[in-house]
């Protein structure tokens, strides 16, 4: 199995329930984008089979990684997350999701070698999200058949690679014996060991740690929220489905339960009394760039058709990520600790 972004936050999870699984997991990366970093503190890298230094914008460095490693799987994670940074760096941005993508494919398309499934994530910020401009009496909730779109370019960057994603599968991987190729959309995913720039969690730890005050941009915004565990068990059900039945190669939703949509000052106020006084937070008065006040994914399809389910609701996110920093904090061995959330989550099968 191939994981291209296995240094990141979601990338390093998903990399350590893999080698708890047993499975023969190689990574392709330039390196940790954070320091501290949960890659680097879980010592993901000792337990990798191979690791390649290569960033997806190099097409020959993927294409021969992909030579050389000859993936049954490929889960296709790395990329450039943060809408702000997108902001002021669009064009690289855009390298990044979108010809980042296309060099995965194109690499698949031409080294298949043995590849027989690829999940192409992307996230819930692909939907063309008019009604959130305004989140007074919004209710949609996202499915796949909704237009994709994006005022921003890193939203943009993610609606298009959903569009370079179906591009590749309607024209070089629709054979009965072709590789099968899905896209997975999920909501903000939150958890321990997320030291991302201008993300909510990130910055919230950053604050605690050193006794400052939080400034937050827009408290009132509505977000799908949810624990890493939870997208990330929809990812591997959806590479297993896919290895079985072509029929799953399409977009997918994995948001969080229906009632954890909440707001920024929610998530706040929850945290303040996890961290027992230890967080504080104020208004960040100064200018912002416009992001979108609601959001919200329907994740039916997947529950339906693939038996998949949100396991933690949002409390217990909460829950989970002050245990992990506050592990982390005490100098306890963090892959231990990574690795006992990871099997409450799934029932101790890992």
């Amino acid at each position: 199995m191939l994981i291209t972004g296995h240094t990141g936050f979601k990338g390093a999870w998903t990399a350590l329930w893999l080698q708890a699984l047993g499975a023969k997991v190689s990574g392709l990366a330039p390196g940790a984008p954070t320091q501290p970093s949960l890659y680097e503190l879980a010592r993901l890298g000792a337990g990798m089979e191979h690791e390649h230094a290569i960033d997806v914008r190099d097409a020959e460095g993927v294409r021969g990684a992909l030579r050389q490693e000859r993936p049954e799987i490929v889960l296709h994670l790395a990329a450039q997350p943060m809408v702000r940074r997108s902001l002021r760096d669009p064009a690289m941005t855009y390298a990044v999701n979108v010809l980042g993508t296309v060099n995965v494919l194109e690499a698949v398309r031409l080294e298949p070698g043995d590849v027989r499934a690829v999940v192409v994530v992307t996230s819930d910020k692909c939907y063309e999200n008019l009604k959130g401009a305004n989140p007074e009496g919004a209710s949609h909730r996202f499915v796949e058949s909704d237009p994709l779109g994006g005022s921003d370019p890193y939203s943009s960057s993610k609606a298009c690679a959903e569009l370079v994603t179906a591009a590749y599968r309607r024209s070089f991987f629709s054979a009965e014996d072709a590789p099968r190729i899905a896209t997975a959309r999920a909501g903000n995913v939150i958890g321990g060991g997320d030291w991302g720039e201008d993300r909510l969690i990130g910055d919230i730890v950053r604050a605690v740690e050193a006794g400052e005050t939080v400034r937050l941009r827009n408290p009132e915004a509505v977000r799908p929220w949810q624990h890493v565990l939870n997208p990330l068990s929809g990812y591997l059900r959806l590479a297993q489905e896919l290895w079985h039945e072509p029929r799953a190669a399409q977009a997918w939703n994995f948001g969080p339960r229906e009632g954890d949509a909440r707001t920024v000052r929610w998530i706040v106020e929850c945290l303040e009394e996890l961290w027992a006084g230890a967080l504080r937070w104020e208004l960040d008065g100064s200018e912002n760039p416009p992001e979108a006040g609601y959001l919200a994914l329907d994740s039916g399809k997947a529950e339906q058709r693939l038996g998949w389910r949100a396991e933690w609701d949002l409390g217990q996110a909460l829950e989970r990520i002050v245990e992990w920093h506050e592990a982390e904090r005490r100098g306890e061995d963090v892959r231990e600790t990574s690795l006992a959330q990871i099997e409450r989550f799934s029932g101790g099968e890992v």
